[in-house]
């Protein structure tokens, strides 16, 4: 019901930025939108997310103090504003939401319905 269209990915040198958007269209707001990231030979992890209503965010330990996530509900558009990127930091980043997930669930990717397609982020040294 609902679709999630990303941007902004591509290549960065270590230590500078990139904004990844989110917008989404059809189906009824999320609960909360999220960002993970998967690289090669590795499972996919959780990075940031965000709760429509009120806007509290969350981050994986690995990313506070560079990452920053924001919302524009009225454009339905989940932001990830990436600062300080690391090579580490390479990977698919994929952006995911669901009308129903609760707080304690969203560090956990089994849990969101609805997926973008990816977009790759790669960060060389």
């Amino acid at each position: 019901q609902v679709t999630l269209v990303e941007s902004g990915g591509g290549l960065v040198q270590a230590g500078g930025s990139l904004r990844l958007s989110c917008t989404a269209s059809g189906g009824t707001l999320s609960r909360y939108t999220g960002w993970f990231r998967q690289a090669p030979g590795k499972e996919r992890e959780f990075v940031a997310a965000i709760r429509t209503s009120g806007g509290h965010t969350y981050y994986a330990d690995s990313v506070k103090g560079r990452f920053t996530i924001s919302r524009d509900n009225t454009k339905r558009t989940v932001y990830l504003q990436m600062n300080s990127l690391e090579p580490e930091d390479t990977a698919v980043y994929y952006c995911a939401a669901d009308p129903r997930i609760i707080q304690s669930s969203i560090r956990d990717y089994a849990q969101y319905d609805y997926w973008g397609q990816g977009t790759q982020v790669t960060v060389s040294s």
